[in-house]
């Protein structure tokens, strides 16, 4: 019998160094430029919008909202079916793209513009940021 296909994981860069040490301390950490005050994510070393090179790490409310999502049916190693692919737009604004957790993967049950926060969840000691619905 062959063993199952264990999920990937994040291996941290330079760029991204700073963001998986934020999410081991559960903490969203995303950058801000000094020159345009933009809030970007995914890391990286210089300003998407201004490219200017003078950026700070901020931490995140870990608040946002559902902006789109997926739902999904097949079976993909560390996923178990059916389960939410989404983008969701943080309240700093950029938008991320992520798994919903703890709650049914059911379309009634995600309606777009709904509130989300981050939770953390570790596997196979990794921890990794999922988000919810809020209640």
């Amino acid at each position: 019998m062959v063993a199952p296909l264990a999920r990937s994981l994040p291996r941290p860069t330079p760029e991204t160094q700073h963001f998986w040490e934020g999410v081991d301390e559960r903490e969203l950490r995303l950058q801000r430029c000094q020159s345009c005050r933009t809030t970007y994510f995914p890391p990286q070393p210089g300003c998407p919008l201004c490219g200017h090179g003078d950026v700070d790490v901020v931490v995140s409310s870990g608040q946002g909202s559902l902006y789109s999502y997926v739902i999904s049916h097949l079976p993909v190693p560390g996923f178990e079916p059916p389960y939410v692919i989404a983008v969701v737009e943080l309240d700093e604004g950029p938008r991320l793209l992520t798994n919903i957790v703890g709650g049914p993967a059911d379309p009634d049950q995600l309606p777009l513009d709904a509130a989300v926060e981050v939770v953390f969840d570790s596997i196979d000691g990794t921890t990794l940021p999922f988000f919810r619905i809020r209640a």
